[in-house]
């Protein structure tokens, strides 16, 4: 057998340099290489503009003319890259070797499948033995030949629950003695000054009198605390609070619980009586009746799944949809039926003023009511304002080469603002100095540095009331700020509290910004786009908008999720602007000038329209939605069609739907778990081969929140050298995240723990949790015995790392990617199109640092298009890990195609050169091997490791197979990567 290589990126040795140079003559040669080529290339366009007539030509039409040489240049260029990918990726990239002693001992085993199929046969006939498999068959036919509007059509009669006297009375009396208290008439005035409150019995009349009504409101009016407020008490004024059960809904979980807290509070209660709230993790339920829940969409659609109707929910408050984020797109959408069978329901869109129309016109006009916002005058500066009070004066330098690049660029900007400049100029107030740099296109650009120039100027000229909340597109830019604001010694503890809010801190760091500051010392927050709305910070007076926000968005063709700062909407920057004028005259300062300010979009794009759809997918096929297309397109704004296909793939490729779009019993069981579908997947994989333990962690981590958080003055050196340190060296990102989660369970002091490897207690706290909680969902679908996730029966196989990573690769497949030989952290996709993107990986990855990997395959669970295409949370793997628990397995020989090459391929182009005899042990047994995962899949219970049977040999013998491979087995000396 021959002893494997270790594969070590390097130099591709294609059209490079010659073998015997050295040093700097390496890069001599280059330098002369590429100056002979623009050389060429400008005769080549000199003798093109001879033959159109140069001496006629303009120097535009000279230009014009570079640029389209340069444009036929690079078409040229990618289509030479594509023939050169396709005859690449036609290349195998290594050999599968299999010993004759094991191929014998694979023989004998599989000769055995006969007896194991009469087995089954004997097994599943004794049905009074196996009752959880005929209940589970039972449960998912009827999903999968039902449809959501027969349960909608069941017991039409039935009402939400039957008026209780008794109940009625207590709560009236209830009210009425609260009613008396000192404390609960102080938090009635504070909410008789609310907008809302003048116009309570229109609200009331409104949705008494109508199913389906829309309320629209500026900033500060009230209507997230109130309308619920509105409801239940006049229920219960009336007699009928045991007949009021409303549910209100929000985008973020950090708002349920802030509204929650603040309408208990305003109640004079705490939660748990009258009010209560319900997000992942975290809920404090109401009382049944007369009661208020504040919970995320995502609740409600789970809810919704056994109860589509709703009949036990009097009023469902839907708020803040003008977010339009892709739950609650979806949850309009599923209501538009369910109100034609459940008349007693009340639904209530509460949405911005600027677009509620839409909402109005897509129920058909449904009666709308609007609520005037109250807030103080705020004034507002741009970014010509913002220049002239600082005197700020950019530093950066740009390149000549990037001066040259974007010169015809910059020419249009500059055309374009000039008669902007001009007003500007002739208002003369503004210095030559702020005008000049307005007229750059630089001036369009985020400058955190000039948001820290402002904040020091606003600090020293003496702000002593209220709050200042900043706005920032990101992390990083909130870590270079609070950077910048720390490392100046201008702002220090004493007299300033500097809080980052983002999404990814733990919910207990996020309530600090609702509590008031010390006498004496100013509260600086510095956001993303979490605070903009339903978090209301009362003592904010300053607000500084960058005018950016970070927003993902996927690119139907290629799969590519980008995540970039853009221009805000219009609907964004009216919501920051509010937030400084709650309790007194305010300020808000606008980055960006008064002319882009102008020229910005309503809103943004929804959700819907940026997002992969597989977990969409997933949940309208568990609600019974039908056809996915049909049903998606009924939203407000379908989605591209192309974006719905390419979700459709992948979650065909995953087996979670068949070749007619219905769930599989394996996509029943990863739609029945919270989170994202490839670990689902690889979650319910791992009961089968006994490995819950790290993936459970993995699913947590993946589908949750980055324990990785760099507290924001941490150096990022020693937060590498400690993720390489928690690898352990198994070249993997995921089980990186398995051993913090380990090591922080198992450590005496958590904090020091959490302090040494640079990971949030918090976050791992509520990973641990989560855990805990997904175990408890397996244990529930009767797919392991013991809800325990360190239980020993269900993690025979947690510490073969191998057949761990290979469990990962089948949850993540097919995000396959070849790390290439031209630079240790550039990754080549491959791809069934055959397209080709270059692909880095992210600087957190513990692959980055490396230089020499076991094989050159990895699985990633995302690639994200910043500056460049990112690969985050990547592992690498060996090829039997792709073989077994890829698709598309096919042989090839010689004979019978035009490739020249004997061996087998997955997803269509990765290819391993084998013998014939090899290649069909290996058919055999992906065959066995998808027999024994699909009757366990559909015949849920736990695989008996400890049984000598022959499903235990066969699962035995994959994982020896795998394990071996990656020590020894697994050959590169015949790759070569060229790309």
């Amino acid at each position: 057998m021959r002893r494997r290589r270790p594969f070590r990126p390097g130099p591709s040795g294609s059209g490079g340099h010659p073998k015997d140079l050295k040093g700097q003559q390496i890069g001599k040669w280059y330098a002369m290489r590429n100056k002979s080529r623009n050389e060429l290339e400008n005769r080549r366009l000199n003798r093109t503009q001879m033959e159109l007539g140069e001496a006629s030509m303009s120097s535009e039409q000279r230009n014009d003319l570079r640029r389209q040489y340069q444009a036929e240049k690079k078409d040229k260029h990618e289509q030479e890259l594509r023939n050169q990918i396709e005859r690449e990726q036609k290349k195998p990239l290594g050999s599968i070797l299999i010993s004759e002693q094991k191929k014998t001992r694979i023989a004998e085993i599989l000769d055995q499948r006969v007896h194991a199929f009469l087995e089954r046969f004997l097994e599943k006939s004794r049905s009074c033995k196996h009752l959880p498999e005929t209940d589970f068959m039972d449960e998912f036919q009827q999903h999968i030949t039902g449809s959501i509007m027969e349960k909608l059509k069941e017991n039409p009669g039935i009402r939400f629950q039957g008026k209780c006297d008794k109940l009625d009375q207590r709560l009236l009396t209830e009210l009425q003695a609260k009613s008396a208290s000192s404390s609960y008439q102080k938090m009635q005035k504070i909410r008789q000054m609310l907008p809302s409150m003048h116009m309570r019995q229109k609200i009331l009349d409104l949705i008494e009198n109508n199913q389906i009504t829309v309320i629209s409101g500026e900033t500060g009016c009230g209507k997230t605390t109130q309308v619920s407020q509105f409801i239940l008490d006049d229920f219960i004024a009336k007699s009928k609070g045991s007949e009021c059960k409303i549910i209100c809904t929000q985008p973020r979980r950090i708002s349920a619980i802030a509204v929650a807290e603040r309408v208990a509070c305003e109640r004079d209660e705490k939660l748990g009586n009258s009010v209560g709230f319900q997000i992942r993790l975290e809920k404090t339920l109401p009382r049944e009746r007369g009661s208020i829940l504040f919970c995320t969409t995502g609740v409600v659609l789970r809810y919704m799944e056994s109860e589509p109707a709703l009949r036990q929910v009097s009023h469902l408050i839907l708020d803040e949809i003008h977010e339009r984020d892709i739950t609650s797109d979806f949850l309009i959408t599923v209501l538009k039926d369910v109100v034609q069978y459940n008349s007693d329901i009340k639904i209530v869109l509460m949405s911005a003023t600027l677009n509620a129309d839409a909402f109005s016109r897509y129920y058909n006009g449904a009666p709308a009511i609007n609520i005037p916002g109250f807030t103080h005058d705020v004034q507002e500066l741009f970014l010509e304002d913002v220049l002239q009070i600082t005197g700020y004066q950019a530093k950066k330098t740009t390149p000549i080469w990037v001066v040259k690049r974007d010169a015809y660029k910059n020419r249009e900007f500059t055309e374009f603002v000039q008669p902007f400049i001009r007003q500007l100029e002739a208002k003369t107030k503004y210095s030559r100095d702020v005008l000049n740099q307005l007229i750059k296109m630089e001036s369009e650009q985020l400058d955190v540095n000039l948001v820290f120039e402002l904040l020091r100027t606003i600090c020293r000229k003496g702000h002593s009331d209220g709050a200042i909340l900043v706005f920032l597109p990101g992390f990083g830019e909130i870590n270079k700020l609070c950077n910048l604001l720390t490392d100046s010694h201008q702002f220090p503890p004493r007299r300033y509290l500097i809080i980052p809010l983002h999404s990814q801190l733990p919910t207990v760091d996020q309530k600090r910004i609702f509590d008031p500051p010390p006498q004496g010392i100013t509260k600086i927050i510095i956001a993303t786009n979490i605070a903009e709305t339903s978090i209301t910070i009362d003592d904010v007076t300053t607000v500084i908008d960058s005018g950016y926000i970070k927003v993902s968005n996927l690119d139907p063709a290629t799969g590519i999720e980008t995540l970039k700062p853009e221009l805000v909407s219009q609907a964004n920057a009216a919501q920051r602007r509010g937030r400084a004028g709650r309790v007194q005259p305010g300020v808000c300062y606008h980055m960006i000038t008064s002319l882009r300010y102008q020229l910005l979009d309503k809103f943004l794009k929804p959700e819907v329209l940026r997002k992969r759809l597989e977990d969409v997918i997933l949940l309208l096929k568990m609600m019974q939605l039908g056809d996915a297309e049909s049903f998606l397109a009924k939203l407000m704004d379908p989605p591209e069609a192309e974006t719905v296909k390419s979700s459709l793939q992948v979650l065909t490729r995953l087996g979670a739907l068949n070749s007619e779009e219905a769930l599989t019993p394996l996509g029943y069981h990863m739609a029945k778990l919270p989170m994202p579908a490839q670990c689902s997947k690889m979650l319910i994989l791992a009961t089968i081969f006994s490995c819950i333990d790290p993936i459970l962690s993995v699913a947590a981590s993946l589908g949750f929140k980055d324990a990785y958080q760099l507290s924001i003055m941490e150096e990022e050196f020693d937060a590498d050298r400690k993720r390489q340190k928690l690898a352990q060296g198994t070249h993997s990102d995921h089980l990186c995240l398995h051993y913090a989660i380990r090591g922080f369970e198992e450590a005496r002091e958590q904090n020091q723990f959490c302090r040494e490897y640079h990971l949030s207690g918090p976050i791992l706290r509520q990973l641990v949790q989560l855990r805990k909680q997904f175990a408890q969902d397996l244990f529930d679908m009767k797919l392991i015995s013991d809800p325990d996730p360190q239980s020993a029966t269900h993690n025979i196989n947690s510490e073969n790392v191998c057949i761990v990573k290979a469990i990962i690769a089948a949850g993540l497949y097919p995000n396959v990617a070849v790390i290439g030989k031209t630079h240790p952290r550039e990754v080549h996709l491959h791809s069934r199109s055959g397209t080709h993107e270059k692909m880095i990986l992210h600087k957190k990855s513990v692959l980055a640092q490396n230089n020499l990997f076991p094989s050159p395959l990895i699985v990633y669970y995302l690639r994200l298009k910043t500056s460049k295409i990112f690969v985050y949370d990547a592992s690498v793997i060996c090829p039997l890990s792709l073989v077994f628990f890829g698709d598309q397995f096919k042989i090839h020989t010689r004979n019978d195609n035009a490739d020249s090459f004997t061996g087998v391929s997955v997803n269509n182009n990765i290819r391993f050169r084998c013998s014939p005899s090899t290649a069909l042990v290996l058919n055999n047994l992906v065959d066995q091997l998808n027999q024994i995962l699909e009757w366990y899949v559909s015949h849920p219970g736990f695989m008996k490791w400890n049984l000598d049977s022959y499903d235990t040999k066969v699962l035995r013998l994959i994982i020896d197979m795998i394990t071996t491979e990656e020590r020894q087995d697994f050959d590169f000396s015949d790759f070569e990567d060229r790309w």
